[in-house]
């Protein structure tokens, strides 16, 4: 009786989970794959199970094990038709299956009662059933959409927009934008296209982006995700392209962006000064593409095919309104797939795409009062983008062991140039308020920068079946390469900024404003150049393992290493040995499929970008020479009148701390011994299905972020304190740094010295340059915290819905690789530790939003209409005022300190400081909604027309996301513009969508 209690449950829970597996769930499946899935499941003991892809005739078959499981890995995304069947006779209805990317859908093959029906315990279980499930074998946490559930929704045409609809993500807080994950920076993340890798690597921030007609679906990992994908402490966003079947398919898809559907972007005033030009700021896109799908051979050979034509025109002024850049986009992007089903065991791909993209700027002198603009002064052509290709062989070896082999290209061009470079200096002034009513300069470049980025990568990846046990392993190596050069446009090659100081204050190169001045000049000439690599390798291998049938346990083990090369080919940074487990559980609390408790606990690492090779390890020249300011010199360049600096005595030395334009000793610039960065991260959740339609859940992740790999200057070393200068060195802030230098004080670096950078490495200075002693950094600190809560209704044709409300906290005293809050982009290359204030505060960090609400759905009004909504609910981030002295030493530089008394006292030590807190106020919540309304047209059996009309930002929010955090930009003197906003929400836009497939 027991055993048929036993068998009956079994039954019971396997048909459930049958039902389940169709639906999207809302958590990807540990057991995917990086560009397909999978379908698992039980039937009877040594049945034969085939799943077919009706659309493209590929069949799998494979024989289920003494306990009857099956697993048919490595299938494309698509529809399947699975049948079971022993001796000859059928065990069980065909039941129909999607299989979504990165998921492993779960259908039990029963064997079928007296009616034809699976009957169990009066229950009776067919297919397709649409619900959105409980996915019983997940250890990660991932939000998978569809092309077609993106078509429903109001939802930009970008991969940023997409990932945004995932809890826990969002916009970055600086100008260089990018996505966050989970309290992570915008440079942590990795992009992947049909598993070929497409992240920028020069500075992590991008990645290579197609159209959204070209994609299939995504899925955006936020944590917990297995051990095949590393390099990033971020998120993950992996997609599929669209492939073709034996049905030929075609169409074409028009978009139009007017700029009379865009709302006025708002000017903005500080003391009553306009110090934002934007009412002048508008684009019109346009963008056309066509495609083409089907067999080249039925059931052997298809492709998919598509080209995109571009029209993108935006014009801007600058920030007071005295020049304007009218700007033409005139591209194409073309992108074609190719599928051979070689025979029923043996599956080639080959993906390719371009992303390359020119625009040109034309430039005029502009006057904002009567809207005129004079003669074209300037031309800036940007080129971006590249092409893209990787060939996938997939091949089922035997029935329990498959393999499936990549090599791919990934390029990226970043070449900006203008036709006045030759004689033109970029100049800019911190205070507009005192700005001249010409342009500054007659340059609206502020840089010549060329760069060419390839990756050559190539994985393999295995999946091995051993009864309760899948055993998962592979290779992944990548070679990453840049050819750099860049420099200031104008003779020279300078970059003038004019910044204000009070007289008597101290500037960031130490020197001193003389008395009757309040503005200086910075002249800065900034040069590098070369080519540079770095390989990055990993072997991974993980077990699933069911100890019972409700409790599956995830064990693996991941390996990294990284070579950051210098222009000569030798190892700059390199780390090996990287060693990042996982450990994961599912457990089917009732055994019914409908309720799980799931938990994660990993290590992930992150990479050194390309960046940092160029920077230190390439020659770079970062000269700074300041200047009091004697007033403007009025100039004149093709009947326009622009105006530059007249530079009066120099102040200070000059500055090449940050680059002489050599290679020096990189014994004594590299840590000999250096950690890497990585990522401790916890997970633990609940998920429920409340009905075959909807289900909820809860979790809990917690994150840290273990060191940092950063430039620190270490001025003072144990054995000669300040007679022991060494420099700019890269290593792990706070931790022990062994590098070459000069260990018996006599001036010459004669071998290596370990120094421990908590407690020694900065020289301490009086304002009469009296050597007081030393002392050492913080250890670097970012902890992430949050509850999310989620609600799901499935799609059934008629309505669907999600919510999810994100409680979180991010502290500590550094955000990552790159600084939101100064605007500091050199991913690896910060400001963070340049000297031990600037990092000393902790508190809550730049990408902090304490709450999180997200909200979409769509509503089928009829067969022929539909309506959408995606709103976003956000809480502030953090605000800090910074300052620039500090109450130990002379130093005049970024800190967290603001001097109250004394500050124009020459002598240092008489100022009197206060502590800043790290994010004592907060930008203002922001709101967001998105609306559409669809018109869906059968034109006859085949031909299809939809026409969308989407609002993005439908009330025209244009609240600050941003503000000026610097309170003192010299010793003493209180900046005008601390807590000037400078970030704002993009004012709403309207999208017309028309398509048609046939």
């Amino acid at each position: 009786m027991g055993d048929i209690k036993t068998n009956r449950r079994a039954l019971r829970h396997g048909a459930l989970c049958m039902a389940i597996g169709l639906g999207l769930a809302m958590s990807g499946v540990a057991w995917g794959a990086n560009t397909d899935g999978s379908i698992v499941g039980r039937t009877k003991a040594g049945a034969t199970v085939t799943a077919r892809d009706p659309a493209t005739g590929l069949t799998r078959t494979v024989t289920a094990d003494d306990a009857g499981n099956f697993r048919l890995p490595f299938l494309p995304v698509g529809h399947y038709q699975v049948d079971s069947s022993k001796d000859g006779k059928p065990v069980a209805t065909t039941a129909e299956v999607n299989v979504s990317l990165g998921n492993a859908t779960t259908v039990n093959l029963v064997e079928r009662g007296a009616t034809g029906t699976t009957e169990l315990e009066g229950v009776q279980v067919s297919a397709p059933v649409v619900i959105n499930a409980v996915d019983v074998s997940s250890t990660e946490i991932a939000t998978n959409v569809s092309r077609e559930e993106i078509r429903r929704l109001p939802v930009d045409q970008n991969v940023q927009s997409v990932a945004l609809l995932a809890p826990g993500v969002n916009k970055g807080n600086a100008g260089f934008g990018g996505i966050s994950f989970g309290g992570s920076s915008v440079a942590e993340n990795s992009f992947y296209v049909n598993g070929l890798n497409v992240t920028d690597f020069y500075n992590r921030n991008g990645f290579s982006e197609a159209p959204f007609a070209f994609y299939q679906e995504f899925q955006v990992k936020t944590g917990g995700y297995s051990v095949e994908f590393g390099r990033t402490t971020g998120g993950v966003v992996n997609a599929v392209t669209r492939s073709g079947t034996n049905e030929f398919k075609a169409g074409a898809e028009m978009t139009f962006e007017p700029s009379d559907w865009q709302a006025t972007t708002k000017n903005r005033y500080w003391d009553g000064e306009r110090y934002i030009t934007s009412s002048e700021d508008h684009y019109s896109r346009t963008k056309m593409n066509v495609y083409a799908s089907g067999p080249i051979v039925k059931d052997k050979l298809f492709f998919f095919a598509m080209y995109e034509a571009r029209g993108y025109t935006p014009q801007n002024t600058d920030n007071q309104g005295t020049v304007l850049t009218q700007n033409d986009t005139d591209s194409g992007f073309w992108g074609a797939k190719v599928d051979w089903h070689i025979n029923d065991k043996n599956l080639l791909e080959f993906m390719a795409f371009s992303d390359k993209d020119t625009n040109e700027g034309s430039v005029y002198p502009y006057d904002y009062a009567t809207r005129t603009k004079g003669q074209k002064s300037d031309v800036i052509t940007s080129d971006t983008g590249g092409r893209n290709w990787n060939g996938t062989f997939t091949s089922y070896l035997v029935d329990n062991l498959s393999m499936k082999l990549m090599y791919g290209r990934n390029e990226r061009e970043a070449y900006t140039r203008g036709l006045a470079d030759a004689e033109c200096n970029p100049v800019r002034i911190d205070d507009n308020a005192d700005a001249p009513d010409v342009p500054l300069g007659c340059s609206s470049s502020t840089m010549v920068e060329k760069r060419n980025d390839t990756r050559k990568q190539g994985r393999a990846d295995f999946e091995w079946t051993l009864g309760d046990h899948l055993v998962r392993f592979g290779y992944d190596h990548e070679v990453d390469t840049s050819q750099y050069d860049r420099h200031y446009p104008g003779p020279g090659a300078y970059y003038y900024n004019i910044v204000h100081a009070d007289p008597g204050s101290t500037i960031e190169n130490d020197g001193v404003m003389p008395p009757g001045y309040d503005m200086y000049v910075r002249q800065r000439r900034y040069n590098i150049s070369g080519t540079f690599e770095t390989s990055n390798n990993a072997y991974y291998v993980e077990d699933n393992w069911n100890i019972t049938p409700d409790f599956l346990l995830n064990v693996g083990l991941r390996s990294d290493s990284f070579d950051n090369k210098t222009a000569e080919g030798e190892s700059y940074i390199k780390v090996d040995n990287m060693i990042a487990p996982r450990l994961g559980f599912s457990w089917d609390l009732n055994g019914d499929g409908r309720t799980k408790i799931f938990g994660n606990l990993g290590r992930y690492y992150l990479p050194v970008a390309n960046v940092i090779n160029i920077k230190q390890a390439g020659g770079l020249l970062d000269e700074r020479t300041f200047y009091t300011f004697e007033g403007y010199q009025f100039l004149d360049r093709n009947g326009s009148q622009y105006a530059v600096p007249i530079l009066g005595q120099q102040i200070g030395a000059v500055d090449t701390s940050q680059g002489n334009g050599t290679v020096g000793d990189l014994r004594a610039e590299v840590d000999k011994n250096m950690d890497p960065v990585y990522q401790d991260e916890a997970i633990l959740g609940f998920q429920q299905m409340i009905t075959d339609k909807w289900s909820w859940g809860v979790s809990g992740t917690y994150r840290k972020l273990h060191d940092a790999i950063d430039d620190m200057e270490i001025s003072a070393t144990p054995q000669c304190g300040g007679d022991g200068y060494i420099g700019y060195v890269m290593g792990n802030p706070g931790r022990n740094v062994t590098v070459y230098g000069d260990t018996n004080c006599d001036g010459t670096p004669d071998g290596y010295i370990t120094l421990d950078t908590s407690k020694q490495g900065w020289a301490l200075y009086d304002a009469s340059g009296n050597y007081l002693g030393q002392r050492g950094w913080k250890k670097p600190r970012r902890t992430f915290g949050s509850l999310e809560f989620q609600v799901d209704r499935a799609w059934d044709d008629k309505w669907m819905f999600n919510a999810s409300y994100v409680l979180s906290w991010s502290r500590g005293n550094a955000e990552g690789p790159v600084n939101s809050d100064t605007n500091f982009d050199d991913t690896g290359r910060t400001e963070n530790f340049d000297d031990p204030w600037v990092n000393l505060s902790g508190g809550y960090l730049p990408n902090d939003h304490r709450h999180q609400f997200k909200l979409r759905g769509t509503y089928a009004i009829s067969d022929q209409w539909q309506v959408g909504a995606d709103v976003t609910a956000l809480s502030g981030s953090p605000i800090t005022a910074y300052g620039v002295g500090n109450p130990f030493d002379k130093t005049s530089y970024h800190s967290y300190f603001i001097c109250v008394e004394n500050c124009a006292d020459p002598v240092s030590e008489n100022r009197v400081y206060v502590e800043s807190e790290r994010g004592a106020k907060r930008t203002p919540w922001s709101f967001n909604l998105n609306a559409s309304i669809t018109y869906l047209l059968p034109l006859d059996e085949k031909n299809n027309l939809r026409v969308k009309f989407a609002v993005y930002n439908l009330l025209n929010q244009q609240r600050t996301t941003g503000v000026d955090q610097d309170l003192q930009t010299s010793i003493g003197s209180n900046s005008n513009t601390y807590l000037q906003p400078i970030r704002f929400q993009p004012p709403r836009f309207g999208q017309l969508t028309v398509s048609i497939d046939f």
